[in-house]
Order: C-alpha cells, then structure tokens, then sequence
C-alpha cells in the first residue's frame, strides 16, 4: 500500500511539472510571435510614418 501511495505521489509531482513546463513553453512561443510581428509591423512599407 505504501508502494501504491509513493507512485501516486511520484506520479501527481510528475503531472503538476509538466503542466508548468507546458505553460512555459506556451508563454515563450507567444513571445516569439510578439516579437515577430512587432519587427513585421516596423518593416511595413504600407504603413505611413508620424511626423
């Protein structure tokens, strides 16, 4: 039983660092799409300079 209960633990622990490594990884994507389309938008020739 004590077996049972440590791979359960083992496993819960497991699960919640996956998850946060998930949500890492998602937050470091979206900041590279900001920065992506931050220099798209400062390189667009159509768009007309604030004097």
């Amino acid at each position: 039983m004590q077996k049972l209960f440590a791979v359960l633990i083992a496993a819960y622990v497991l699960v919640l660092s996956g998850c946060n490594t998930l949500e890492g990884f998602g937050e470091d994507v979206e900041a590279a799409g900001d920065a992506i389309d931050d220099k798209a938008s400062d390189d667009d020739p159509n768009e007309e300079e604030a004097d």
